[in-house]
């Protein structure tokens, strides 16, 4: 699985692409691992092209024979080898191919789980600026592409090659001439090879880029489709979908173009070494220069050299396709690190340096923030979070309040100034020391597929039932849990039961009452749930999590009224900090929030 063009950085701000070289590095160690079964493969293949070429040997041996006079007795040795020869050629082919399929099976499993283990370890903010399409496309389509080469390609292609190699090598030894002859035929194959080569990994490459891409416009179509709808879309939408189908289909005829060329090519060029094997033959026969069981012979090596040669070429093309899925997925090394997000993982843009946090202080220092195509959303925020403290952090819609959200949990790294935990970056903390310390929780969670158990030993392992049951009744969900059927063990999903909106919440909130966190920011994570039960819920976190820092971005504000402090944000900045009453008594932004949220213009 190898190319020639490199493209370290992938398409735009998409994931990254391997290069050439590192999907030739990945590749080694893929065999590596299972040293000993690909040299057995190998074995079993060079016995099966040894085996292969008695056939035409011998066959040219009895031409030879019948030719110089000898007797049946000579022709009928000759004709038992070619009958022992041609079912082990058989066998040893069959058994060939089973182990290397066994091989690309074992090989393929291991590019799965690498895949899974990366794609869970992604930072957030890469798979949001990435795209979930593209994410999907290479989960997907790619590593399925890798799969059937593995499978299929990557053993025919070791069997073939090795026939190959060992016919063009018994045509020389028949007649060093007649070889060189054939080898001269197969020139124009060559050329048309490099020509394909030389063009193949980048046109594949754009073809799975412009297919990740109709995977995300599909994608945010449908999961925006009530958007869509409300505000009249439709026609918007279409017009981004035709605009990412005639790419891909551009893209995918720019292929079809190379393939339409070199194929041809490759048809009309394997009757020349043939037919010039034959010429050659019957001039060097006719001056005595060689034997006409050495022309046939070498002629039959030739026409049998077609079909393996043909089947290489074939699979080349395949692995040019299946090269640069395999470059897609294995780019995945190259996107970083893992940070504590809960429902579905996310991470900080360093999550890789091994500092430990002196105590559990937060500071945001000159804080700023820009997105790659927006303007800057924080523009030089300065907080201290005290541990064990509960902040509220409030303010409109646009404020930058999830995206303060965002750099307290490592999720992203500022543009500017510094947010740090114990007097480190919080992006540069390792995975292990940011689960210990912070946990963001959001609007959006995710009910995985399985047992109620199975969706909170995500948090906790080794957690016990009783444990389990606790974290339930904690958040409110306990109730609903025992009226399904098997309780913890109730199956969740399309086919069993299906979760409303509130009840999912309610399981990510079980989740991190099970991780246990330092730090828990939770961004309007109880948007979902009905004020009575939002409370509760808050409530019962806020009792589990005493002792502990706990930071609530919401719009309901009796979440502030409880907090020890409020601090709001509007355009960017942080305005006000304070206590509920003493922002209240100050009669800034917070209180004319309060006022109107409240109904009138108290203390509370």
């Amino acid at each position: 699985m190898t190319g020639e063009a490199t493209d370290p950085a992938g398409a735009g701000s998409g994931l990254p692409v391997a290069t050439a070289a590192q999907v030739r590095r990945a590749t080694g160690r893929l065999v590596r691992a299972d040293g000993r079964a690909f040299a057995g493969v190998l074995l079993l293949n060079v016995l099966a092209a040894v085996a292969g070429l008695a056939g035409p040997w011998l066959l040219g041996r009895i031409v030879d024979a019948v030719r110089d006079g000898g007797g049946v007795d000579a022709v009928d040795r000759l004709a038992l080898g070619l009958l022992v020869c041609a079912p082990a050629q058989l066998l040893l082919a069959r058994w060939a191919r089973y182990a290397g399929h066994r091989f690309g099976e074992r090989t393929l499993a291991r590019v799965r789980e690498r895949f899974v283990e990366r794609a869970l370890a992604l930072p957030a903010s890469v798979v949001e600026r990435a795209g979930t399409g593209d994410l999907t496309t290479r989960g997907t389509a790619d590593v399925a592409a890798v799969g059937t080469t593995l499978r299929d390609a990557g053993p025919e292609l070791l069997v073939c090659s090795v026939q190959t190699v060992f016919l063009l090598g018994a045509v020389f030894a028949v007649d060093p001439l007649l070889g060189l002859v054939g080898a001269a035929g197969l020139a124009p194959i060559g050329a048309a090879l490099r020509w394909y080569l030389r063009r193949a990994r980048a046109g594949y490459l754009a073809e799975g880029a412009a297919t990740s891409e109709v995977a995300d416009v599909l994608a945010a179509t449908a999961s925006g489709a009530r958007t869509v709808e409300a505000f009249r879309l439709q026609e918007r939408r279409t017009a981004a979908s035709r605009a990412a189908l005639t790419t891909a289909r551009g893209a995918r005829f720019h292929t079809l173009h190379l393939r339409s060329v070199f194929f041809p090519v490759v048809e009309v060029s394997y009757a020349l070494p043939v037919a010039g094997v034959l010429l050659l033959g019957g001039v060097l026969h006719a001056r005595d220069a060689v034997s006409l069981g050495a022309v046939v012979a070498a002629a039959l090596y030739l026409r049998q050299l077609a079909d393996p040669l043909d089947q290489v070429l074939m699979r080349v093309e395949q692995l040019q396709s299946s090269g640069a899925s395999f470059a897609r997925v294995e780019g995945l090394a190259g996107a970083g690190g893992h940070a504590g997000v809960e429902g579905g993982g996310a991470g900080g843009p360093g999550a890789g340096g091994g500092a430990v946090p002196d105590g559990d202080r937060i500071d945001v220092v000159g804080a700023r923030y820009a997105y790659e195509r927006g303007g800057e959303v924080l523009r030089g925020v300065d907080l201290t979070i005290r541990p064990g403290e509960r902040l509220a952090v409030v303010g409109a819609s646009g404020a930058g309040k999830t995206t303060l959200s965002r750099l307290l949990a490592g999720v992203d790294a500022p543009t500017a100034g510094a947010v740090t935990v114990g007097g480190v970056p919080v992006a540069e903390l390792s995975p292990e020391v940011l689960r210990r310390q912070v946990v963001l929780v959001t609007q959006e969670h995710h009910v995985f597929l399985g047992t109620v158990r199975d969706n909170l030993l995500i948090a906790a392992p080794d957690a016990s039932d009783a444990r389990l049951w606790a974290a339930l009744e904690t958040v409110g969900a306990a109730g609903w849990v025992r009226e399904l059927p098997g309780g913890l063990g109730a199956g969740l999903g399309a086919d069993r039961h299906r979760t409303d909106g509130s009840q999912a919440q309610q399981l990510a909130l079980a989740r991190v009452v099970l991780a246990d966190p330092h730090t828990l920011i939770l961004d309007e994570a109880t948007a979902l749930l009905d004020p009575a039960t939002a409370r509760h819920a808050e409530r019962a976190l806020a009792a589990v999590l005493r002792g502990r820092t706990v930071v609530a971005i919401a719009h309901r504000l009796h979440t502030a009224h409880d907090a020890d402090r409020v601090a709001v944000m509007e355009d960017g900045l942080l305005t006000e900090l304070g206590t509920h009453e003493e922002l209240v008594r100050a009669g800034g932004a917070y209180a004319a929030l309060w006022a109107t949220w409240h109904g009138e213009p108290g203390t509370g």
